[in-house]
C-alpha cells in the first residue's frame, strides 16, 4: 500500500500560489471554502437567534403583559429561552470553525512561503532583508488567518442588521430607514481611519523587520565585532533603528486606538439616535409599548453586528499588511531555472540529466569536472531532484504510488559545499544508529579533531551554525554526517574545498573504499579526489565534453588538464 498523508498539508503539489495580496487571500479563501461555508451556516442562526431575542420579548409586553395574558406570556417566554438554546449551540460550532478557518489559513500562507522560500534560495535575502523574511515566518501567518477567523460572524452581522431593519421598517417607516442608511454610513466613515492605519502598519511592519535583521547580522559577526572593537558602533545603530520601531509604533497605536475607540463610539450614538426617535414615536402614540422596548433591544443588539463590521475591516487591513509581505516573498525569482524532478528512478538504474548529457552507473563512484563551478552545481542539484519526495521537491507524482514515502526519503542526499551545522549535542547533529557508526563516519571523514574541538565529545553543544570550529572542520563534520545516512546515491559538492592536501589524500582513500559498491558522485576538481573516481565527465558550457578515467583525461584532453592540473605541469 502507498504510504501518502490524505491532507496534503493543505496544499497540492501542483497548487501556485498568486504573487498578489488579494489574488493570494481570495486564493486561500477557495480552497476552504468549505469550512468558510460550514462557519457562516453556524454564526447566521448565532447572531440572528439574539437579534429576534428583542422581537420576542416585546411581543410578550404587548401580548403578555399589557393584554394580561398568561399563556401568551409564557409561550413567547419559552421562545425567549428557545433562541438562547439556538444561540449557545450555534456558537459553539461558530466558534469552532472560526478556530479552524484562522489555523487552516495561517497554516496554509505557511506552507506556500516556505515553498518559496526553499525554491528561490539565496535570492530572497538580495530581494528582502532577512529580517522582513523573519518577520513573516513569526508574525504574519497568524494575521492571514485573523479575516477567516472572523468571517462566520461578519456574515451573521450582515444577515441579522437586514433583518432588523426589515423589521424596524415593518414597525415605523423612518426607524428602518434610519437603520439602513445609518449603518452602512458609520462603517463607511471608518475608511477615514483605515487607509492611514494601514500605511502605518506597513511602515512599523518594515522598520522592525530592519531591526531584527540588524540584530542576526550582529550575532553573526559578533566576534568579528569585538575583533575590532565593534560594539559601540552597532549598538548606537542598533538603538537608533529601535527608536524609529518605537516612533512607527507610536503612530501606529495613535491611529489604532482611534479606531478602537469608533467601534464603541460610533455605534452607542446610533444607538442613542434610534431609541431617541423610537421614545419620540412611542409618545406620539405611533408604536407600542413593547415595539419601545423591542426597538430599544434593536438598538443595543446593533452594537454587536456594527462592531463586527468594524473588526472585519481592522482585521482585512492586517491581513493584507502581512499579505504583501508574504506576496513579495512568492513573486521573487530564484538566481537559477526551476529544477525539474525526473522522476523515481529504481536502484540498479543509472541515473540521467538530460539537460547536460551526464549518467551516472549505479554502484560506480563518479566526479564531475568543469572549469565554471555552478555548471557542475546545476547538474547536482538536477540529480538531487530525481526522486520526488526530497527536501524541497513537492510529492504525490504517480511515480510515487508503489514506493513506501520513508524509502523514496532515503534514495539521494546532496551534501552542498557551504555545510551548517545547527546547534545542539553533536549526536544529534551527526545522526546515525550508534556510536559506533559515528566514530567509524568520522574516521573517514578524518575529522577526528573536529570531534576533539567540540567540548563533552559526543555529548557536547556545538554553538549555532558551528563557529567555535574551523572551514574545514564543520565540512568534515558535514561528510561524516551524510555518509551516516547511508543513502543509495550520494552527491557529494566540493566535499574537501577548505581541508589541506594530506588531510584531503586521507579523505580521497577512505572515501572510495568506504562507499565502494555504492552510487557515489563528487563535484570537484582536486586531483586527490579524482585519482580514486572510476568515471570522470568533463562539463564545459553546461554538457559533457569528455569522459573517462583522471589519469587517461589528463594525458588526453588539455581542457581537462588546464581545469585540474591548473598549470602545475609545467
Amino acid at each position: 500500500m502507498p504510504t501518502r498523508p490524505p491532507w496534503f498539508y493543505g496544499v497540492r503539489p501542483d497548487d501556485d500560489a498568486p504573487a498578489d495580496t488579494d489574488r493570494l487571500l481570495v486564493w486561500l479563501a477557495r480552497r476552504q471554502w468549505r469550512s468558510l461555508l460550514a462557519g457562516a451556516c453556524f454564526g447566521i442562526p448565532w447572531m440572528l437567534s439574539v437579534a429576534l431575542v428583542p422581537a420576542a420579548v416585546g411581543r410578550a409586553v404587548d401580548d403578555g403583559i399589557v393584554a394580561r395574558d398568561g399563556r401568551a406570556l409564557a409561550l413567547w417566554s419559552l421562545a425567549v429561552l428557545g433562541l438562547g438554546a439556538v444561540s449557545a449551540a450555534a456558537g459553539n460550532g461558530r466558534h469552532w470553525f472560526a478556530v479552524k478557518n484562522w489555523l487552516v489559513a495561517a497554516f496554509r500562507a505557511g506552507v506556500v512561503a516556505d515553498r518559496a522560500v526553499r525554491r528561490t534560495g539565496p535570492a530572497l535575502t538580495r530581494t528582502m532583508p532577512a529580517g522582513e523574511v523573519l518577520a513573516s515566518f513569526t508574525s504574519d501567518f497568524g494575521r492571514m488567518g485573523h479575516t477567516f477567523d472572523v468571517f462566520a460572524r461578519f456574515m451573521g452581522a450582515v444577515v441579522s442588521f437586514v433583518v432588523v431593519a426589515v423589521i424596524l421598517l415593518r414597525g415605523s417607516l423612518l426607524l428602518g430607514l434610519i437603520m439602513l442608511l445609518g449603518g452602512p454610513l458609520l462603517v463607511g466613515s471608518l475608511a477615514f481611519v483605515m487607509k492611514p492605519l494601514q500605511r502605518r502598519q506597513s511602515a512599523q511592519r518594515e522598520e522592525a523587520g530592519r531591526l531584527t535583521a540588524l540584530g542576526a547580522d550582529t550575532v553573526s559577526g559578533l566576534r568579528v565585532l569585538r575583533g575590532i572593537g565593534g560594539e559601540d558602533s552597532f549598538l548606537a545603530r542598533y538603538r537608533a533603528q529601535s527608536q524609529t520601531v518605537r516612533r512607527a509604533g507610536v503612530r501606529v497605536a495613535g491611529t489604532q486606538a482611534t479606531l478602537d475607540s469608533a467601534q464603541v463610539l460610533l455605534p452607542g450614538l446610533f444607538v442613542l439616535v434610534v431609541t431617541g426617535v423610537g421614545a419620540h414615536l412611542a409618545v406620539d402614540g405611533q408604536i407600542s409599548a413593547g415595539q419601545l422596548v423591542a426597538f430599544y433591544g434593536y438598538t443595543a443588539f446593533l452594537t454587536i453586528p456594527l462592531q463586527t463590521a468594524v473588526e472585519m475591516a481592522d482585521k482585512l487591513i492586517t491581513t493584507r499588511v502581512a499579505g504583501r509581505r508574504i506576496a513579495r516573498i512568492l513573486a521573487t525569482e530564484p538566481d537559477h531555472a526551476a529544477l525539474e524532478p525526473t522522476g523515481w528512478v529504481p536502484p540498479d538504474a543509472a541515473l540521467v540529466d538530460p539537460a547536460s548529457g551526464v549518467t551516472i552507473e549505479p554502484g560506480v563512484l563518479t566526479a564531475l569536472v568543469a572549469a565554471r563551478p555552478d555548471d557542475t552545481a546545476a547538474i547536482a542539484g538536477r540529480l538531487g531532484r530525481t526522486v520526488p519526495g526530497r527536501h524541497g521537491v513537492t510529492w504525490g507524482a504517480d511515480a510515487l504510488d508503489d514506493l513506501p514515502l520513508a524509502d523514496v526519503r532515503a534514495r539521494v542526499l546532496v551534501s552542498q559545499a557551504d555545510p551548517r551545522l545547527f546547534s545542539g549535542p553533536l549526536r544529534g547533529a551527526l545522526g546515525g544508529p550508534d556510536d559506533d557508526a559515528r566514530m567509524a563516519s568520522l574516521a573517514v571523514a578524518d575529522a577526528d579533531d573536529a570531534l576533539a574541538a567540540v567540548e563533552g565529545g559526543m555529548d557536547g553543544e556545538v554553538e549555532e551554525r558551528g563557529r567555535s570550529l574551523s572551514g574545514g572542520q564543520r565540512q568534515r563534520l558535514a561528510l561524516a554526517r551524510a555518509l551516516l545516512r547511508d543513502p543509495d546515491v550520494l552527491v557529494l559538492v566540493e566535499p574537501t574545498s577548505a581541508v589541506d592536501a594530506h588531510t584531503e589524500a586521507r579523505i580521497a582513500g577512505r572515501l572510495a573504499d568506504q562507499r565502494k559498491g555504492r552510487t557515489t558522485v563528487m563535484v570537484t576538481a582536486s586531483p586527490l579526489l579524482l585519482e580514486h573516481a572510476d568515471v570522470v565527465h568533463l562539463v564545459v558550457d553546461g554538457r559533457v565534453a569528455a569522459t573517462g578515467t583522471h589519469r587517461g583525461l589528463s594525458r588526453a584532453d588539455a581542457r581537462y588538464r588546464a581545469v585540474v592540473v591548473r598549470g602545475e605541469e609545467d
